[in-house]
């Protein structure tokens, strides 16, 4: 690709590039870049959300540039504050490098081995000591710390804020400084900790890396980002069936941004679908083109054409009745205590029975686990071969 085509393909799905100029002159280089993600071990798993930015990664690789995938294992028993309204419980060290660990397992699902760099920043985070931290955090004032939204917010309404979440964004910012990071990716609830880095760098008279926030990916609610809290995410690690059927549930809006955010396929030809659809394409035809790419992408093409027989099966040959009863839930019921709510079964006990037995369904894919919260919005839940109900998990 020239500039002008890399420019294009690193802007795509992109919030904001900083600075603009930087990128161009970066890209100008007769070198590979360090272009660098970190991420703090919080959760085991990686869902669609966390593959945005990973997706982006990737397109740096195959331009020819270098990732570096930091874990921030000594940043994560710290607690990122961004975008928290209360401070964050630290994590012990062994949750730390057991989420580390599947990590850098799925990761690789996505960024090429050959061209990914992982480490993790208590290599010279643990090393800064008393007297390093007190001048790092001496290259920033209060009043600077608190031109981030949420902790202007947090001290307007006189909520607490630690003295470790200040220091936060000053580790995060000295880790580019450690690596020489040309380009630092995040989401854009993380623009105050990248333009940090800059900041370090400048005072570190280090050339200065260019930001690229990536917008967060709403979740299956179609309102909330997508997340593990909000139990309305897709993990890159669940069966092809349920990654399928997810993926068809979204709404037909939203899919345009999944399409912008996950998929491969160019802009051109997803402006060509949005014509098609104008033109009286069914929808459905599109978003069983992003199910199955993304299904083949973290399984295998046989396994994503299996899923979309399992689909078509169970919705297009009507295996279940067009009048399904439609019941209102609140989220935050287990599978079993929901199935008795509902009246499909007679009690949690015989909920729990079933489920073991592998006679409940939610669209088709079979559920093991007695305890699963179900995710926000509209399902078929089958309890045997003769009781079905459309359920729609509504927000507390």
């Amino acid at each position: 690709m020239n500039i002008d085509q890399a420019v294009a393909l690193i802007h795509r799905g992109a919030e904001q590039v900083t600075p603009e100029s930087g990128l161009i002159e970066k890209l100008k280089k007769n070198r590979p870049l360090v272009v660098k993600l970190g991420a703090d071990p919080t959760a085991p798993d990686i869902h669609l959300g966390h593959t945005v930015i990973l997706n982006k990664l990737r397109q740096f690789q195959d331009l020819g540039h270098n990732v570096v995938f930091l874990i921030g294992d000594f940043t994560g028993k710290i607690g990122d504050p961004s975008g928290k309204n209360i401070t964050r419980p630290p994590l012990t060290t062994e949750q730390v490098l057991a989420n580390a660990e599947t990590y850098q397992q799925q990761v690789f699902k996505i960024l090429d081995p050959n061209k990914t760099e992982i480490v993790f920043n208590s290599r010279w985070l643990s090393k800064l000591g008393a007297e390093g931290m007190l001048k790092l955090t001496a290259s920033q004032t209060v009043a600077r710390m608190l031109e981030r939204e949420d902790f202007k917010n947090r001290f307007a309404q006189q909520q607490s804020i630690g003295i470790h979440e200040f220091i936060y964004p000053l580790l995060q910012g000295y880790d580019s400084v450690e690596l020489k990071a040309d380009i630092e990716l995040g989401g854009t609830d993380q623009t105050f900790n990248l333009l940090m880095g800059r900041e370090l760098q400048k005072q570190h008279n280090m050339e200065q890396q260019v930001v690229i926030t990536m917008p967060l990916l709403v979740g299956l609610d179609g309102v909330k980002k997508m997340s593990k809290s909000a139990a309305n995410y897709i993990g890159i690690t669940e069966s092809p069936e349920e990654m399928f059927g997810k993926l068809m549930s979204i709404s037909d809006d939203l899919m345009w941004n999944y399409l912008e955010l996950l998929s491969s396929r160019p802009m051109d030809e997803i402006e060509q679908f949005k014509r098609d659809i104008d033109s009286g394409r069914n929808p459905k035809e599109i978003k069983v083109l992003l199910a199955k790419e993304i299904v083949t992408r973290f399984h295998s093409e046989p396994k994503a054409d299996n899923a979309e027989a399992m689909f078509n099966q169970r919705f297009a040959a009507k295996v279940l009745p067009d009048n399904l009863e439609t019941i209102d839930v609140r989220h935050g019921l287990s599978i079993s205590q929901l199935l008795k709510q509902t009246g499909l079964t007679a009690s949690t006990s015989e909920a729990i029975r079933l489920i073991k037995q592998g006679a409940v369904k939610i669209d088709g894919v079979k559920i093991e686990d007695p305890t699963l919260t179900p995710a926000l919005g509209e399902e078929i839940y089958q309890v045997g071969k003769r009781r079905a109900a459309k359920i729609r998990i509504m927000p507390q």
